[in-house]
């Protein structure tokens, strides 16, 4: 994923990447930045492979930090912000962090696992003014510009690891899904020929970036070279403004967010002649709210989205066509959609072998090159979730309907 800010740093170097209020860095600058940062990194002594967690709410700084890693073939690790202390602290030791990256609303978790924390070779705060160092944590600011912006030039290879995310599942411990090269570059060129990103795109990312929503969505318009909105707190009426104001074209959001931008006074009356394609998923939708947005963001195209975060996102995908309230295909909104490019999907018995006949309920097994590496030291865990030649058990349950819609 180095690769997304080298090419795109040199080749449209003025290009507005990223926008955060009134922030605006170009393709340049974020190449410029990612390189101090993977300079910092490596004078931690991060190479290759090693893990660097990154804890705080959506900001530019995630991307200097996840390209910043991947320049030196490491892996950036996001952690839930919305986990309470002692769950971060077991993620980050878990993933054998050697740099935690922590925004300034998050110092007081800081604090409390600092020193239970003994493979973190350096605490670094964003934002800290002056606070870091009262805790004897470095800031953020001064860490980085304290190294050249000199790209170390390490390249990684298909199957190495780009990014990991912790799922928590439903039982146990959370699991640290590694997300290889192959598996994001498997899932990138589907974003323009399916959801029409391109280098054109105001492409924003509200959804959390330590979910596969979040971070993949982002990724997935930057690989197109578009400008990518940060959208820090979510706040449906600001969220409204913001569409408007930035002239947004391409969205991911969760069903929730669409149904609580209904609700916001003044919502008939703004102005989304900008947008193209929302794309929802993560959870289930009420058909009242989908048909709702249909008629409201007209003639915006809408594609539903299922997937996990150990298919790195979306495999299955409801086509904008399949979208019609009124239409003679109605019942297709209450489906996830049909498979998406490369994927297969089968539907499995109680016995965890046959193949269920469509409108049977089963455990959804899912095929792809976009199913996971594994999970982060957990070999029995991984074998248990991908069989010898490929199929992931998905733990949810669906079934397939004649015409292969799930």
């Amino acid at each position: 994923v180095a690769g997304i800010v080298r090419v795109h740093g040199a080749g449209r170097p003025d290009h507005v990447a990223l926008v955060q209020d009134d922030r605006r860095m170009t393709w340049s600058e974020l190449l410029g930045r990612s390189a101090q940062m993977a300079q910092a990194l490596a004078a931690e002594g991060v190479g290759a492979d090693d893990r660097v967690a990154f804890l705080d709410k959506n900001g530019i700084e995630h991307f200097e930090v996840f390209f910043g890693a991947s320049m030196l073939n490491a892996v950036s690790v996001d952690v839930n912000w919305r986990l309470a202390a002692p769950e971060v602290q077991f993620i980050v030791d878990d993933a054998d962090a050697k740099v935690l990256v922590v925004g300034p609303d998050f110092v007081p978790i800081l604090d409390e696992i600092a020193d239970k924390l003994p493979k973190v070779e350096k605490f670094v705060v964003i934002g800290g003014e002056g606070a870091a160092h009262d805790h004897g944590y470095v800031d953020y600011e001064d860490w980085v510009a304290a190294h050249d912006a000199v790209d170390p030039g390490v390249e990684a290879d298909d199957d190495d690891t780009a990014f990991q995310l912790y799922s928590s599942g439903t039982t146990g411990r959370p699991k640290g899904v590694m997300l290889s090269n192959t598996n994001f570059f498997s899932l990138l060129p589907m974003a323009k020929e399916i959801w029409e990103l391109d280098g054109d795109s105001i492409n924003l990312t509200a959804m959390p970036l330590f979910h596969i929503g979040g971070g993949g969505w982002a990724t997935a318009g930057m690989y197109e070279g578009c400008t990518s909105v940060i959208f820090r707190e979510l706040d449906p009426a600001a969220l409204i403004e913001l569409i408007e104001k930035e002239r947004i074209t391409h969205a991911f959001l969760v069903p929730a967010v669409l149904q609580f931008m209904l609700m916001v006074p003044g919502v008939k009356e703004a102005d989304y002649s900008s947008l193209e394609v929302f794309v929802y998923g993560a959870s289930p939708i009420s058909e009242e709210v989908l048909a709702a947005c249909v008629e409201m963001f007209k003639p915006c195209k809408f594609w539903q989205a299922y997937g996990l975060t150990e298919t790195t996102g979306a495999v299955v995908n409801l086509p904008p066509e399949d979208h019609d309230p009124t239409g003679p295909n109605k019942h297709r909104l209450r489906s996830c959609g049909v498979a998406g490019p490369g994927v297969e999907l089968r539907i499995v018995g109680d016995d965890g072998e046959s193949a269920l006949p469509a409108g049977e309920v089963g455990e959804i097994w899912i095929k792809s090159p976009q199913v996971m590496k594994g999970y982060w030291h957990m070999p029995e865990e991984t074998e248990k979730s991908v069989t010898s030649d490929g199929w992931f058990k998905s733990g949810d349950a669906g079934y397939l309907d004649d015409d292969g819609y799930l």
